[in-house]
């Protein structure tokens, strides 16, 4: 994995994004050649910003890409990944991308003649090199050895991670090696056993593991081999806790086994003055393009909204947002008028509280976005954790640990656990969404909220997420 601004990127979709990117650049210069064989045209002035509209078109097609969800790899299903099928759909809401970029930007225009040429040649560049890529995969090149330290409950929750982690890695479990004082639930097979005079770190090199997860609950006495994994990560072996584990291959921070002090020592939680000054301006830029973009739409669901029953057609609901301090927060109205009368429920996969205004609004998410107001306020930002009622967070807050962790930062429109996860309606669901959230709030950054946006779009145009 590599890490860009606190965020794991797994090295194989970097990868494979950095070869199509350089593939789109290579097909918007081939399709210029063809359409000009003599060269003489690329000599005029049209063509000063060729290279700037060259980059437009890749950049145009790798985020719709990935807003349709083609670097969510499943390495089993290979070539016969619905992916594939996105590619056309891909190239449409690029090339409706860049319509808009041209208005914006006439001098990055560059013909209808080229612009054909180069869909099709980028199109078949890209087939071929997903076909590469997942045939390379096949022959077990992308596979990474890991050996783990444990064999207890922690050890076999974190192999069977690794051993289920399709999208972006692919792991070869070497085994698993006992310490003392820890309730073996491993199977003995799968259990390595030292040899005689051998060290642990040698026992890695002979196996040829290139990491090893310490997945060990209790790592009080003295059976706990410190100095042996110094001696590895010494020796150039990657050394990993089950904790940064979970974290890296879920993108969720575990809170049923969390220890404070990993909180407290490792990296993380920039609350800094530039990054609160760049959140803020980026509150208020995707803010107000949003709402430029989509009052057309905010009128019809009005309209839509007072036709079906007549009635408000907001809601205020308190939230709870940074710091534990209450605001309320303003959404269409996607229930019946008296919906939220007596005592707070947990929302539902079809609720019969929703309206069928409601019910379409939700699934689009129309019905969030006159929080724009909020973000304009600062009470919320555009991208945080979802602002919960102040009766589910007294409740949960007793119930789950580090939940009002979530509350360092100001809630959002849209958020990492929104768009990972799918519909929350019960405690159980609260968790995995908090272990979202907890890595956000950890990890939050520049770069991580735009990722979140491209994912923000794909739950628009799929349904899906929360």
């Amino acid at each position: 994995m590599l890490r860009i601004s606190n965020h794991y990127v797994s090295k194989v979709v970097f990868s494979l994004l950095f070869i199509e990117f350089l593939i789109l650049i290579g097909s918007f210069y081939a399709g210029a050649a063809v359409r000009f064989m003599d060269g003489t045209e690329f000599l005029v002035p049209k063509f000063d910003h060729f290279f700037m509209s060259a980059v437009s078109f890749a950049v145009a097609i790798i985020f719709s890409m990935s807003a349709l969800g083609m670097y969510q790899l499943d390495f089993d299903e290979g070539l016969r990944n619905p992916f594939f099928m996105k590619l056309m759909p891909s190239f449409a809401m690029g090339f409706c991308i860049l319509t808009l970029v041209f208005y914006l930007a006439p001098d990055l225009y560059f013909g209808r003649g080229i612009l054909v040429l180069v869909f099709l040649i980028s199109a078949t560049g890209i087939f071929l090199a997903r076909i590469v890529f997942f045939k390379t995969s096949e022959i077990g090149i992308l596979e990474s050895r890991i050996l783990f330290v444990g064999d207890g409950a922690l050890a076999r929750e974190c192999g069977d991670l690794a051993r289920n982690a399709k999208g972006y890695h692919k792991y070869d479990i070497v085994g698993y090696v006992s310490v003392p004082n820890e309730q073996r639930v491993i199977g003995a097979d799968q259990v390595l056993e030292l040899r005689e005079h051998e060290s642990l770190r040698q026992m890695a090199e002979r196996l040829d593991a290139r990491e090893i997860v310490v997945a060990v609950a209790n790592r009080r006495g003295g059976g706990f081999p410190i100095k042996e994994l110094l001696d590895c990560k010494l020796h150039g072996i990657q050394v990993t806790d089950a904790a940064t584990f979970f974290e890296r291959e879920t993108y969720q921070i575990r809170v049923d086994s969390l220890q404070p002090s990993w909180l407290v020592f490792g990296g993380g939680f920039d609350q800094s003055f530039g990054r609160m000054f760049m959140k803020r301006a980026f509150d208020i830029v995707c803010s107000s393009l949003l709402l430029i973009l989509t009052f057309p739409v905010m009128l019809v669901t009005a309209l839509a909204i007072w036709l079906e029953d007549r009635g408000p057609l907001f809601y205020q609901q308190e939230r709870v947002g940074r710091g534990d301090e209450p605001f309320k927060v303003l959404k269409f109205r996607s229930m019946g008028v008296n919906a939220e009368k007596g005592k707070p429920q947990w929302a539902q996969v079809n609720d019969p509280r929703v309206t069928r205004v409601g019910n379409f609004i939700r699934k689009v998410r129309i019905d969030e976005l006159p929080q724009i107001l909020n973000v304009f306020k600062g009470e919320m930002s555009f991208v945080g954790p979802r602002p919960e009622r102040p009766y589910f967070v007294e409740q949960l807050s007793e119930e789950i640990p580090f939940y009002k962790v979530r509350h360092s930062i100001k809630p959002g429109v849209t958020g990492w656990a929104q768009v990972r996860y799918g519909y929350g309606a019960n405690i159980e669901d609260t968790v995995q969404k908090l272990q979202y959230d907890l890595y956000y709030v950890k990890n939050n950054s520049l770069f991580l909220d735009v990722l979140i946006l491209i994912d923000t779009v794909k739950v628009v145009l799929f349904g899906s997420g929360r």
